[in-house]
């Protein structure tokens, strides 16, 4: 087996085990039905949208915040405000647009919190300083040995969450929505509310800081 792999495919691995995205017009008059019905006082309807949405929403957001368990909690609340918000939905965007939206300011708004708070108790002990005195990123050598040939696939997944997981937060949920969900540009500037050249621009940072993380599996 070669050990060279392609950062293409070092994500697409990670995207093997997530179920596949719905195109983002294949479904759009049924969404929107369906939040109609919700409107009418129909749970079932609701609780169709939450069928249909539920582990896409909830495995995006873990492969943000790297923690299933949170993810879970937030993929629950994103639900929440769409009910609860159901009728100021504009049906001039797909429904799938508009939640993932809500999803993303979740998941961008639990790293923040994640962030400050770790500034407080962590920020001197992770550093080290360099022979001109600068303060760098304390990145420990990984002295794992190598896994077992039948491991290395699992071991490239959880290599690729990991290093998704140390990307400043501006560069996840795009890299995530276009190389793990397979978005189009198009949609993802929808959904994160900024033009395609932003977004385009952002990938392809994101994808380098990733080579640079993943040099062991390139």
């Amino acid at each position: 087996m070669s050990a060279i792999i392609s950062i293409d495919e070092l994500l697409m691995s990670v995207a093997a085990d997530v179920p596949s995205a719905p195109a983002i017009v294949s479904d759009v008059h049924s969404d929107h039905h369906l939040l109609e019905l919700t409107l009418a006082g129909d749970e079932a309807a609701f609780a169709e949208l939450v069928r249909r949405y539920r582990h896409q929403i909830t495995n995006y957001v873990y492969r943000i915040i790297n923690d299933y368990e949170t993810a879970v909690d937030l993929s629950q609340e994103t639900f929440l405000r769409v009910y609860r918000a159901a009728e100021r939905y504009q049906s001039s965007y797909a429904f799938s647009t508009y939640i993932y939206r809500i999803a993303t300011n979740l998941a961008i708004s639990e790293l923040r919190r994640r962030k400050r708070r770790r500034l407080v108790s962590l920020t001197g002990f992770f550093q080290r300083h360099d022979q001109s005195g600068e303060a760098r990123e304390f990145d420990p050598p990984d002295a794992q040995p190598l896994p077992d040939v039948t491991l290395v696939a699992d071991e490239r997944r959880m290599a690729v969450a990991r290093a998704i997981a140390t990307l400043p937060d501006k560069y996840r949920a795009p890299l995530v929505l276009r190389d793990v969900e397979g978005r189009s540009y198009e949609e993802i500037a929808q959904i994160l509310a900024m033009s395609e050249g932003t977004v385009k621009s952002r990938i392809n940072r994101a994808r380098t800081f990733l080579r640079d993380k993943l040099q062991a599996y390139l």
